[in-house]
Parts: structure tokens; sequence; C-alpha cells
């Protein structure tokens, strides 16, 4: 027969003790299980290390080692240093210049069309329209297709003898252009090329953006009575500056690499850029150095030349982005 206590120490004798940690486990056995985990993960990333350091980073310092040499392609062992030779010689080069302002000039005509279009795009179809999927997949099928067929069809639309275009002009009272021949008119002519293969890229990027934009914000301008114009202006363009300074990065990145469009306009595949070079761009005159002229130090230096314009507008960018967030804190 158990007598009941209300004593505290009674209760604490009666009761049965407690049972005993586990024990814990040893530090060797832990390290081994954290290196298994390590090893394991590794494995899984190495895979991509491999391929960026053999096709990438090997690639970009063996250029800048190339650049810093004289080296012919067909005796690339016999390579002699001449350190910054090829960058002096490039600047005093005029095909560099003259491949520099056509780049240029190529890139201003194709980037500010292309974005602007892309934004009244992307604004219509922020829009609840009927068949949106099928304009926004719609919209992807010039960035889907082929920069050799599309190139080749443009470059028989603006064909002098056959060309629609020609024709269409002629049909209105204007004189047929020759748009290969003229420095403008190619330009033009490939600039058209660059905006309609990536301007539907670009309106789907806004596009995204545009319905990341709090709907409160609309609501609040209909109230205030202003029109859609108005909201597009003082709301949507507000909000997107920071994707619009990202679009003008990388189309600028896209025009300083701009290759495929001018060789193939021609049809010839000729890496001059025209009889007179009017439409030879920074990528054309690195591949004609390199590949029409064997000199691959001198193709290696404006390989790096164009990187570091690159570097200079993507910094001028960020500065840009650094400024603008200091002035909304």
């Amino acid at each position: 027969m158990t007598i009941a206590s209300d004593d505290p120490r009674v209760a604490a004798a009666a009761a049965p003790p407690p049972s005993a940690p586990p024990a814990p486990a040893t530090a060797a056995r832990r390290r081994r299980s954290r290196l298994t985990r390590n090893r394991w993960g590794y494995a899984y990333v190495a895979p991509f290390f491999v391929l960026f350091a053999a096709f990438s980073l090997y690639p970009f310092l063996y250029t800048a080692y190339i650049s810093l040499h004289e080296v012919r392609l067909s005796d690339i062992d016999g390579a002699v240093f001449v350190g910054f030779g090829n960058y002096t010689e490039l600047l005093q080069n005029e095909f560099f210049w003259n491949a520099a302002r056509n780049t240029l000039t190529i890139g201003i005509l194709s980037t500010v069309p292309q974005l602007a279009i892309a934004l009244g795009l992307a604004h219509l179809l922020n829009y609840r329209l009927r068949g949106r999927t099928f304009f926004r997949v719609a919209m992807l099928m010039p960035y889907a297709t082929s920069i050799a067929a599309a190139t080749l069809v443009f470059a028989q639309l603006f064909g002098h003898d056959y060309g629609l275009i020609n024709t269409l002009l002629e049909a209105v009272g204007f004189d047929r252009i020759d748009w290969e021949s003229g420095t403008w008119t190619s330009q033009i002519a490939i600039s058209v090329i660059v905006t309609w293969r990536w301007t539907g890229y670009n309106a789907l990027i806004y596009l995204a953006a545009m319905q990341a934009i709090p709907n409160d914000l609309y609501e609040a301008a209909t109230l205030d009575g202003a029109s859609r114009w108005q909201q597009f202006l003082h709301v949507t363009v507000p909000a997107l500056k920071p994707t619009i300074l990202f679009t003008i990065v990388v189309s600028t990145i896209g025009a300083v690499q701009l290759f495929g469009e001018p060789l193939l306009f021609s049809g010839n595949g000729m890496t001059s850029g025209g009889v007179s070079n009017q439409y030879q761009t920074l990528g054309l005159l690195m591949y004609d150095q390199g590949w029409t002229n064997f000199r691959l130090g001198q193709a290696a230096a404006t390989a790096w030349t164009m990187f570091l314009i690159i570097l200079v507008v993507v910094g001028i960018a960020g500065l840009i982005a650094r400024r603008r967030a200091r002035a909304e804190r």
C-alpha cells in the first residue's frame, strides 16, 4: 500500500531516475559527413566550371596574351612579343575608326526605334486584349528565327532591281534606292533587320516589368482623371526606368558585337562591309583581320578593344543606376 505525501523531497525520491542523454556524435564522424556532402556538391557543379574554364576563361586569357604579340595565322608558334604595339597600330588604323563609326551609327539606328516600339507593344499587350497569348508568342518568332535566314530575306526585300521595298517606292513615285551601295541606306537596312529581330524580345521584358507594377498606382491615377497616355508617361515609364536601362545596356552590347547581319547583307559573305566599307562593323573588322589578313594579334587587340567599350558602357549604366538609387532615398 502506497501512502501519498505532499513533501516534494519524498516525491523526488520516489520518482524514477532520469534516462541518460544520448551520446553525441564524435567529431571525426561529423567531419566525414561534412566532407562527403561537400564532395557531392563539388561534383555537381564541377561540369560547369570545367566547361567555363575550357570554353570561356581560357580563350579570354589567351586572347589577351595574343593581343600583346605579333601572330600570323600561318605561324602561330612564331609569336613575337610587341607589348601594346597592336593597340597603338589599331588606334592609328583608319579602318578601325570607320568600323567604330559604323558600329555606333547602326547601334543608334537600331536601338532607339527598337526599344521605343518594344515599349509601345508591351503597353498595348498589358491591357486585356483578345488573343494576348498569341501575340506574345508571335512577338518571339523573329527572335527564334535564324539570323542567316532573316538577313537573306531582308537582303532580297532591299534588292535594287527586284526588291519589294524598291517596287513599293517606285509605285508611289520615288526612284529606286541602291540600299547596299550607300552608307546611310545600307546602315538603315541593317538596322531594320536588327530592329525586326529584337523588338519582340525586348517587348516581353518590358511586359514582365509592367505586370509587376502595382495596380493601385493606375487606380489612383484614374481617380485623378489621368488618361491612359498620361498613365503611361507618369506611372509606367518611371516604374520601368531600371528595366529600360537594362535593355539599353544589353542592346548596346549587342550593337558592339554585331556581326551576322552585316556579314550576310550583301549576299556574298564578304567581311569588308561593302565596296567602300560603308557598313563594316567592329565584329567584321575583327574577323577580317584574323581570317582574311591572317593577323591574329590585331584581331585579338580589336576583340579586347570591343570588350573595353562594353565595360565602359556597363560602368556608365551602373553609375546612372547608383545615382538614381541615391536620388530616390
